[in-house]
């Protein structure tokens, strides 16, 4: 991945995994947006350029004590930034560009500062993972699922991966009753190709390959509720939740 790619994932990784969000395109001016909102409320806006994103985050009084309590934890670039920036009715303004992982750590201590994380992790205890890390028991198509969940799942899907039949059934991927055991997934061929048994066995791990569908896993202009992403996205992100 370029450096901007890794910005890209590692955003929405962060994002999804610490906070239960909508994502909502829209526009700032004439540029490409994706808005994190709770209700009417953003909590981050990411404005999209070609070579770089401006995150915009809108600190009110109280987030502006926080920063101000800890700003000597920031690089100077940021409390120049913070100081120079106008308060206006509805708080203060901050939009920062992005083009590194380096400046994308900062901003991540700027947006805990804006809202404590929200996300409750699924419980780790019988956990099933694929090889690539995605959660079997969370997937639709896991035989053990119980119908009750399946039935409530199953529209989230629909609505994210624009798919209607999901009878599919399987024991799980490390299983023998695997559905891609014959017809491997990307994952399975990506090991292959570099002759490891599974993804958790290479040095790039966890990666963009081991991600279910780069245009979920990516900053992006879609739509999608919380619980779609917590449903439909997360359990076929590799490690999602043990890294909250």
């Amino acid at each position: 991945m370029t450096e901007l790619e890794k910005v890209s994932h590692e955003t929405m990784k962060f994002m999804r995994g610490k906070y239960r969000l909508d994502e909502v395109p829209g526009k700032y001016y004439d540029i490409d947006c994706l808005k994190f909102r709770q209700g009417k409320k953003t909590i981050l806006s990411i404005n999209i350029h070609e070579n770089h994103y401006d995150f915009q985050i809108i600190f009110g009084k109280a987030e502006c004590a926080k920063f101000e309590a800890q700003r000597d934890e920031f690089p100077k670039e940021i409390q120049d930034l913070y100081d120079k920036e106008r308060t206006l009715h509805d708080g203060k303004w901050m939009l920062i560009r992005v083009d590194n992982m380096a400046m994308l750590e900062v901003v991540k201590k700027l947006i805990m500062i804006k809202k404590k994380p929200n996300r409750k992790p699924f419980p780790k205890e019988n956990a099933v993972h694929s090889g690539c890390g995605h959660r079997c028991d969370l997937c639709i198509h896991y035989e053990g699922m119980n119908d009750e969940l399946r039935s409530e799942i199953e529209p989230r899907l629909t609505r994210v991966w624009g798919q209607e039949d999901w009878n599919m059934r399987c024991d799980g991927c490390l299983s023998d009753n695997c559905h891609c055991k014959d017809n491997p997934c990307d994952q399975k061929r990506c090991a292959a190709e570099k002759k490891i048994k599974n993804c958790r066995d290479c040095a790039e791990y966890p990666c963009i390959n081991a991600t279910v569908g780069d245009n979920t896993s990516m900053i992006h202009t879609n739509a999608y509720l919380a619980d779609d992403i917590t449903w439909a996205i997360l359990p076929y992100v590799p490690m999602q939740y043990e890294n909250v």
